[in-house]
């Protein structure tokens, strides 16, 4: 099992509209690195659900449920999307600003290119922003 963080604007979709859903497509990825992670996403990855804009924090975990196929609402095949489903809340979210300030991050592409929408999580991070999802 791999683990991955993918962006969203909460105002246009957030956690909660995932989970509302039961399950649904991860679509609207443009940038070719983020593709080429979703192409290499395998059935039972997880996923961190990172929400941009104002909010800049982890919420959520989701879990990858159908792997990269085509964006059925594009004419472009390099462009794919794959289906993800929510599996938990985090307990409280974990801000940028918290993951910026711990130096076991420093290399983690969040820190260092934050305009990927898609990106892999290490074991070592998956662990530890679940470790301070759990702080008061």
């Amino acid at each position: 099992m791999a683990y991955w963080l993918a962006k969203t604007e909460p105002e246009s979709y957030s956690y909660a509209d995932l989970v509302r859903l039961g399950r649904d497509r991860w679509n609207g990825v443009r940038n070719f690195k983020a593709l080429k992670y979703m192409r290499t996403m395998q059935l039972g990855d997880l996923v961190f659900i990172y929400h941009t804009g104002k909010e800049k924090a982890i919420v959520g975990v989701a879990e990858v449920v159908a792997t990269a196929y085509p964006d059925p609402e594009e004419q472009d095949p390099r462009y794919i999307v794959v289906d993800v489903a929510p599996r938990y809340p985090l307990d409280r979210p974990v801000t940028l600003k918290e993951v910026k300030q711990n130096s076991v991050f420093g290399e983690w592409e969040l820190v260092h290119q934050p305009r990927l929408s898609v990106m892999p999580v290490t074991e070592e991070h998956w662990s530890l922003v679940h470790q301070i999802a759990k702080l008061p």
